[in-house]
């Protein structure tokens, strides 16, 4: 068993670096918290990656995936090179905060079941087909992100341009329709136009119904309009099947179903780019690096560089449009079963699987956050009214029948390079009480008062509270770090998952 050697910063801050990386990774996290073996090995060639800048961060929640080179729960940089396989395969998989003016009188007795047994039928998780669009709404998607999405669907969310991350939109100058054909094949598009509005089968995709139970901070609450009671939804989705080929299409990565493997075959023999011969030469440097330990790296000023950015914002775009109609359909359920507009406004949407451009330790770098979101301080979101004044939202789930919080950034968190954690992250081993069968769960969230719905999958039982590390030590350890303030704490009520 390979020895690992910590020295520590402080109680929830270590570091490590053996001879072979060349930079050291800071885990921001407890000795309760650290990770298992494997995903020190694989933080240990992270780390050893000739692109990489300064530092790794791994936060509380860090652990390995299955079929990924890197562990969820990480923040990589570099300064001249996009890596892949850094992240995971589902770009602005993300969540979303929605405050509503629901009352303890609107969802008293059976009106929670009546509401989610609607919302089973509108907001689906398994399923081939979700909100059907057109052709050109899926273009603009990719070009604009979410203001063509609400204009289309005369959504009535409040707020909803202005509180998601970066207004909606990964690119910051415009790009025309050819330049997204140039990357993306025109079929991944097509099967874009019944693939949103999707919730999603994977992991621990979830619609929450959660109330607003304690105000850790006054001031922060009054400034976001959060108040004790306040019921509000906590949504985490992908951006679909679209952002998945588009991923696949460049990154170098054992396919893992079937379908996959004749959809991206298709989508190479109808590729029709002025890039074709860049793409074929690229898709050979793809197929012969898939077993390697290096990582496989774009250099940012490459035609190869710049097709994979552009195909990676492009369907990021499709994570934020995928919430925009889910709550547009939550929205309309919400009016049909109990009668009242609930006056949506969204609080934040926030990516956790992406990269951006941002400066740290002086540099122009390439973010790569996989599994972790941006915790800007008030000085990093000068440019916006509220979270001026506030710090970036972050919102921390940790299981369906576990409290979550609410927190803001700050502006002394360097070390993560302005991140945090996502959630909790999973346990080394479950506690012993963990649910042994649906039964066993149902049972167990009867007892904390959280109802489940939908829960057809085998897997559900994997989300039980006991697979998951304790939110209150998480919260701890990221307010002492100085990485987040703690604005609220929610107590789940209803939960909608696969």
């Amino acid at each position: 068993m390979f020895q690992y050697n910590f020295e520590n910063i402080s109680q929830h801050k270590k570091i490590f670096q053996t001879e072979k990386m060349k930079v050291p990774v800071i885990f921001h996290a407890s000795k309760n918290l650290m990770p298992e073996e494997n995903t020190l090995s694989e933080l240990e060639n992270v780390a050893s990656q000739e692109f990489a800048f300064h530092h790794v961060a791994a936060m509380s929640d860090v652990h390995s995936k299955k079929g990924r080179k890197n562990p969820t729960g990480t923040v990589v940089a570099s300064e001249n090179h996009l890596m892949p396989q850094i992240n995971d395969t589902a770009p602005n998989c993300g969540m979303r905060f929605l405050k509503t003016n629901l009352t303890d009188t609107d969802l008293e007795g059976e009106k929670i079941d009546n509401l989610f047994s609607e919302l089973v039928k509108v907001i689906p998780t398994k399923t081939y087909k979700g909100t059907v669009i057109p052709y050109s709404l899926v273009m603009d998607i990719c070009r604009f992100g979410v203001k063509p999405v609400k204009d289309f669907f005369k959504t009535r969310t409040q707020n909803e341009i202005e509180n998601t991350y970066k207004n909606g939109n990964f690119f910051e100058k415009e790009v025309n329709q050819r330049e997204i054909l140039d990357v993306i094949p025109k079929l991944f598009l097509q099967i874009g136009r019944a693939r949103l509005g999707i919730l999603g089968a994977a992991g621990n995709h979830f619609l929450d119904l959660m109330k607003i139970k304690k105000i850790k901070n006054s001031d922060l609450a009054k400034k976001m309009g959060i108040f004790e009671g306040q019921y509000i939804f906590l949504m985490h989705t992908g951006s679909g099947l679209l952002g998945q080929y588009s991923s696949y299409f460049y990154t170098p990565k054992k396919k893992e179903h079937l379908s996959q493997r004749i959809v991206l075959e298709m989508g190479k023999l109808s590729f029709n780019s002025q890039m074709k011969k860049v793409y074929r030469n690229l898709s050979r440097k793809i197929n012969s690096s898939k077993n390697k330990d290096e990582f496989f790296a774009y250099d940012k000023n490459t035609l190869e560089g710049k097709m994979f950015i552009t195909a990676n914002f492009a369907s990021a775009n499709h994570g934020f449009a995928n919430r925009v109609i889910l709550t547009h359909n939550l929205d309309n359920a919400i009016e049909k079963v109990l009668g009242k507009n609930a006056q949506l406004d969204l609080l934040y949407d926030m990516p956790h699987v992406f990269i951006d451009r941002e400066n740290h330790f002086g540099k122009d770098l390439w973010i790569h956050r996989n599994g972790t979101v941006r915790a800007n301080g008030p000085e990093r979101m000068k440019h916006h009214s509220l979270f001026s004044q506030t710090g970036e939202p972050v919102f921390i789930p940790s299981s369906m029948s576990t409290p979550a919080y609410l927190c803001v950034g700050t502006d002394e968190n360097s070390s993560s390079f302005f991140s945090a954690s996502h959630g909790t992250g999973r346990r080394k081993y479950p506690e012993s009480s963990f649910a042994q069968n649906k039964n066993d769960l149902f049972k167990k969230m009867e007892k904390k008062q959280v109802k489940l719905f939908n829960a057809k999958s085998k897997g559900v039982i994997l989300q039980d509270s006991a697979y998951y590390k304790d939110v209150e030590e998480v919260i701890t350890g990221m307010e002492e770090n100085k990485i987040i303030q703690t604005v609220a704490k929610m107590d789940p009520v209803a939960v909608l998952m696969y």
